[in-house]
Order: C-alpha cells, then sequence, then structure tokens
C-alpha cells in the first residue's frame, strides 16, 4: 500500500515539473523575442524615411520664394533704367515733357501764343517742326500749318522757350463753334496730348498754327 502511494506521488510530480517547463518554454519562445524585437526597428526605419521627405518639401518651398524674389528684383531694375532714360540728354521731346502757358493776344485780328519750356530736369529737342493742334476731337476742328516760323529742331532746357501761335478762326462769317480748350502736342501719334485751358471762350472756324519758333514774333498766324 505504500509503495503504491509512494508511485502515485513521483508521478504527480513529474507531470507537475512537465508542465511547468512547457510554461517556461512558451513564455520565452523565441519567436516571442524576435517579433518584440523587430516593432522598434520598424518604427525607426518608418521615421527616417518620413524625416528626408519633410526636409525636400521646404527646399522646394525656399527655392520657389528665392525665384520670385529674383524677379521682383529684375523689374525694379527694368524701371529704375526707365527714370533714368526719360532725363538723359538728346531725346526727343514729348508732349508730357514740356509745360505749357496759353496767352491771348491781340495782332492779326486774335489769336493764341502758346509757350513751351522743358520740365525741370530735362533736355530735349522739338524734332518735328509743327504741332498737331485741334479744338474738340472733330476734323473741324483740327488747325491747319501756315508755314511761319520755324526752326529745326529747337533745343529745350532750363529757361529756353519755343513758341507757336494759333489762330481759332480765319473766316470772314459769322459762324463758328465754340471751345474753351485747345489740344496740343509736338506729334500728330503723340499718346499724351495736352489739353490746355484758354483765357476765354474761341469762335472756332478752320484755325490755323504757325511753326514752332525761338522769336515770338514769328509765331504770329497771319494767312498769305
Amino acid at each position: 500500500m505504500r509503495s503504491r502511494l509512494a508511485r502515485s506521488a513521483r508521478l504527480v510530480l513529474a507531470a507537475a515539473a512537465v508542465t511547468a517547463l512547457a510554461a517556461t518554454s512558451t513564455a520565452c519562445s523565441p519567436d516571442d523575442v524576435e517579433d518584440t524585437g523587430s516593432s522598434p526597428a520598424a518604427s525607426a526605419s518608418a521615421g527616417k524615411t518620413d524625416s528626408p521627405s519633410a526636409g525636400e518639401s521646404v527646399s522646394a518651398s525656399a527655392s520657389g520664394s528665392g525665384g520670385s524674389s529674383g524677379s521682383g528684383s529684375s523689374d525694379a531694375k527694368t524701371e529704375a533704367s526707365g527714370d533714368g532714360d526719360k532725363s538723359g540728354y538728346g531725346q526727343s521731346c514729348g508732349t508730357n515733357d514740356l509745360d505749357f502757358k496759353v496767352t491771348s493776344e491781340t495782332q492779326a485780328g486774335g489769336y493764341y501764343l502758346v509757350t513751351a519750356k522743358a520740365k525741370s530736369g530735362i533736355t530735349c529737342y522739338l524734332d518735328v517742326n509743327t504741332p498737331s493742334v485741334s479744338f474738340g476731337s472733330g476734323d473741324e476742328g483740327l488747325a491747319s500749318p501756315v508755314g511761319q516760323g520755324g526752326e529745326d529742331p529747337i533745343k529745350l532746357t532750363g529757361s529756353a522757350v519755343a513758341y507757336t501761335g494759333i489762330s481759332p478762326k480765319t473766316t470772314d462769317t459769322d459762324g463758328g463753334v465754340e471751345f474753351e480748350n485747345v489740344i496740343i502736342s509736338v506729334t500728330n501719334d503723340d499718346p499724351n496730348p495736352a489739353e490746355l485751358k484758354l483765357p476765354d471762350t474761341a469762335t472756332v472756324d478752320k484755325p490755323i498754327v504757325t511753326n514752332w519758333a525761338t522769336d515770338r514774333a514769328e509765331a504770329v498766324p497771319v494767312i498769305v
């Protein structure tokens, strides 16, 4: 009886030892160790992949900004160069290079004397002998040149001036259209004509205009 009990006890102890050994092997399985170690490595690898992409994005953005800045600088230089050319010497006068004054004169039945002077800092030449003058926008208000006086070219700078005379009415009839302003430009195709206020209201009918002259006596419009 004692022998059977001892054998049963040894069997129970052996079974317990086998169960404990199996449990230990399962907890410390090489597969588990391998899986546990791979997770941090994968995370680190993912972090390295994302970081360069972000750097590349910042670099591209900086490059784009630099390109835009360079373009703006070029435009600024172009504008500065244009201003420098405008105040240079030896250029032809544009209408917007000049200041004008209109006075009413009594000679030759009455006419308007226009005095032209270069704006401050500008030196230019009146290359075209006769100005383009009109009252209103219609052809009937366009002044015809009479060919009086004239110097070609006339240099305008500082206090130097040029004169032209405008007779608004050359007919003996009572007809005509009244205007309070006259339009003048140095050439027919000048993009910036000047509209000048007249000292009084003009009755216009077949107007005429003289050439530019440095002597105001040569700017009295007379039909020969």
